[in-house]
């Protein structure tokens, strides 16, 4: 019987991790389809003579029109009924907020990778003794960073995740001195609170990526690059 329980669970965990992923894949792709499929004319959708459904064709014809709109933003006709679309949802008080915002968070994120996160690094929160794993994301900059200039204090801009989900959370300015930085990357402290602490790496001593990424935070620009100069 424990022979028997140990293939069990042996199998349970080859395959969970497997199942779960081929799941989520294809709710992603069955969720793009619904959202795109119904705009695609009947004479052009091959679900229309196929006596099946053919998965997967929305999300083939959404990456064709992202890619196509990335092509025609590069140049100048694009750029300029970019900026014309732009300059009309600027004048909308609640689209322009909502708008301002996403954009700037999508650049940040997809334009420039050396605006994400770089660095994991442990703070005390939520009292002293207790302490959280945090994502640093740069030195803190404007105002906030004049605010900590006048007690002669340099701090980090971090993110607080929760546990099991890291989309969520906090933004805090914590002062270096106060940061523990770790040699972990972000795709296992990503991984270690996604796990509530279950997976953890082991490692001593930190790589030279991780360290060149410490450095990097420290000289990184303040303003990122927009799309259109990404593609540029």
């Amino acid at each position: 019987m424990m022979r028997l329980r140990n293939y069990f669970l042996t199998g349970f965990v080859i395959l969970a991790p497997l199942a779960i992923t081929l799941w989520l894949t294809w709710s992603f792709v069955q969720w793009v389809d619904g959202w795109v499929t119904p705009y695609i004319p009947g004479r052009y959708n091959p679900n229309t003579y196929l006596p099946f459904p053919l998965p997967g064709f929305g999300l083939l014809v959404a990456l064709v029109m992202i890619t196509l709109v990335g092509f025609l933003a590069a140049n100048l006709i694009g750029r300029t009924i970019l900026n014309w679309g732009e300059r009309l949802l600027g004048r909308m008080p609640l689209v322009r907020t909502i708008y301002t915002s996403l954009k700037q968070i999508f650049e940040t994120v997809l334009s420039d990778r050396s605006s994400s996160f770089q660095m994991a690094g442990l703070i005390e929160y939520p009292r002293p003794g207790l302490w959280s794993l945090v994502f640093i994301a740069t030195n803190a900059r404007g105002e906030i960073a004049s605010i900590f200039a006048e007690d002669g204090i340099e701090a980090y801009a971090v993110f607080l995740p929760t546990t099991p989900n890291p989309t969520s959370g906090y933004l805090l300015y914590v002062p270096k001195t106060d940061v523990k930085v770790l040699t972990m990357s972000i795709e296992e402290a990503a991984k270690l609170i996604i796990s509530a602490g279950l997976v953890t790496a082991d490692r001593d001593q930190a790589p030279t990526t991780q360290i060149a990424a410490a450095r990097e935070v420290e000289t990184r620009p303040a303003t990122p690059k927009t799309v259109a100069e990404t593609v540029e």
